[in-house]
């Protein structure tokens, strides 16, 4: 029984040691990324700005006190005034005085006409300001998941006029509905033929305006080519876990950041259509537009809009229905359709940019002869020539090989080469100043390596590089399980430490658990390989 007794009270013991440690690894994160964000602060100096706001605030507020004050002594001093004095009292006609004086009759209807005058026109003159007024910004509301999941809510609703009108009009184009397209193409093309096409949309539009007059009184008036879709009743989102409205959140973001991507891909095809990018593009706009110009200026007017309506019609009804049915002959012959697909974005001209370039290096180390290791002097210092793909690869203190002690060839992989931030922790150490190091990570082909940002020299002790083969264990690392998500650190288990290392406060945890575990496996699969082969 003392026995059992000892082995529970040891197993308590673990996991209490066990909790303590989860817990001071969570305090250390805490602590690193509230120094991070202290750090931002610092060198962002919001306080500083905020405060020489306010001093332009309060001077602002001075000028207008004092071109108020200015404005009503200005007033006081004016014409109109002078109308609020008693008159001096004058002599009558017949030589009596009278109680009440008159003033002569000219100058009567000159105060007349001056306090009319600033009646309608001096209120606004004493409001104009001489000094712009300053552009207020207005307040940015904090992150939330309920208010932002209404505002993509309230975007759906309020595109959804627009959305409909769109599907109609693909619809009419691919005759979903037979009779309602061809009865529209013939009212369509005989008011082309008459010229009244213009009128028949203006007709068109006052119908629209009248039908939603007729509906907003309480009139069911519906009618539509394709039937309206009814967006599923979603359920209420009061009890919900944290865990479903972090996911409720990532969602939202997805559909908006595709959404926003879209939006954005439309502009920079439009700007980049304008700007001459693809100057083989623009060149058949610039002719349309010459001939469409020239046309206008020698043909008449009611002949030209008879051709556009003509064509806008054809193109309409026909062209594109047979281009929708037969994609292969819309990929040979739509014109426009190959042009707009044809459109680069900006992030497609920065990846041809860097492909050019490569292109251009890579040609420019096939002839010139391969570099001593004497001439590394002409090099700046923290600058790795990359021989592959021309690259160069540092760090912030110098040459990524004379840093980690590592082989020339050793090299971050493409996916780190500017490294992840993150925070070292080595729980087999005591100090404080060695438990916890930040830093940046980097992998290599067959090294991972830790760089501190506390380390002064070029190669410190402080920074840590472990080989690939050598590592046992490689595993997502979460401080509690009762924290939401699924962890921010990289647990690396060695035989040289009793403790795995942990590598935490990550932001681009599974990316790089994704680069450091594919090569980890890559070289584990390589090394094993020559001990698998048969002896010859």
């Amino acid at each position: 029984m003392a026995a059992a007794f000892q082995d529970f009270q040891r197993s308590e013991s673990d996991r209490l040691n066990e909790v303590k440690g989860h817990l001071e690894i969570a305090l250390l994160e805490k602590h690193f990324l509230q120094e991070e964000l202290r750090k931002l602060r610092e060198e962002t100096n919001v306080e500083k700005i905020k405060e020489e706001l306010e001093r332009e605030r309060g001077k602002r507020l001075d000028l207008e006190l004092r071109m108020n004050e200015v404005l009503k002594s200005r007033l006081e001093d004016s014409p109109p005034q002078l109308a609020r004095k008693p008159p001096s009292p004058t002599p009558a006609a017949n030589g009596k005085d009278t109680d009440k004086e008159k003033p002569p009759q000219g100058e009567t209807l000159y105060l007349r006409a001056w306090r009319w005058l600033y009646d309608r026109v001096g209120v606004y003159i004493e409001d104009f300001r001489f000094v712009p007024e300053e552009n207020t910004v207005e307040a940015e509301e904090p992150l939330s998941a309920k208010r932002l999941t209404e505002n993509m809510r309230r975007l759906k609703r309020g595109a959804r006029p627009v959305t409909n009108f769109m599907r109609n009009l693909s619809a009419l184009s691919n005759w979903h509905s037979v009779y309602t397209s061809a009865i529209s193409f013939i009212i369509y093309m005989n008011a082309a033929w008459h010229g009244w096409a213009i009128p028949m949309f203006l007709f068109l539009a006052i119908l629209r305006l009248s039908l939603n007059y007729l509906i907003a009184k309480g009139w069911r008036i519906q009618w539509s080519i394709v039937p309206d879709i009814t967006d599923p009743i979603e359920p209420s989102k009061d009890d919900l876990t944290v865990s479903e409205k972090f996911q409720l959140v990532l969602d939202v973001a997805q559909k908006a950041q595709n959404l926003f991507g879209k939006m954005a891909d439309v502009l920079e095809k439009i700007k980049n259509l304008f700007m001459w990018v693809q100057p083989e593009i623009t060149q058949k706009l610039y002719i349309s537009l010459w001939v469409t110009f020239l046309s206008s200026c020698i043909l008449p007017y009611k002949l030209v809009g008879f051709m556009i309506g003509l064509y806008a019609g054809i193109k309409f009804f026909i062209i594109d229905f047979l281009f929708k049915s037969c994609p292969k002959l819309r990929d040979k012959y739509d014109t426009p359709h190959i042009d707009w697909n044809n459109l680069p974005t900006d992030p497609q001209l920065k990846e041809r940019t860097n492909a050019t370039m490569s292109r251009r290096l890579s040609g420019s180390e096939k002839i010139q002869p391969v570099v001593a290791r004497g001439s590394l002097a002409t090099v700046p210092c923290g600058v790795n020539l990359d021989a592959d793909s021309a690259r160069i690869h540092s760090t912030k203190k110098g040459a990524f090989h004379e840093i980690f002690n590592v082989s020339e060839n050793e090299r971050p992989l493409p996916v780190c080469e500017n490294g992840w931030r993150c925070c070292l922790i080595n729980r087999d150490r005591k100090m404080p100043t060695d438990y916890i190091r930040n830093g940046m990570l980097y992998v290599t082909e067959n090294y991972l390596c830790f760089e501190s940002s506390s380390s002064k020299s070029v190669s410190s002790k402080k920074n840590k590089v472990i080989k690939l083969v050598d590592i046992t264990d490689i595993q997502k690392y979460k401080v509690l399980s009762v924290l939401p998500g699924s962890g921010m650190g990289i647990s690396i288990a060695t035989p040289s430490t009793q403790k795995p290392l942990v590598f935490g406060a990550m932001i681009h945890r599974d990316e790089a658990f994704e680069a450091i575990f594919t090569q980890y496996m890559k070289i584990t699969t390589t090394s094993r390989q020559p001990l698998g082969s048969p002896e010859l």
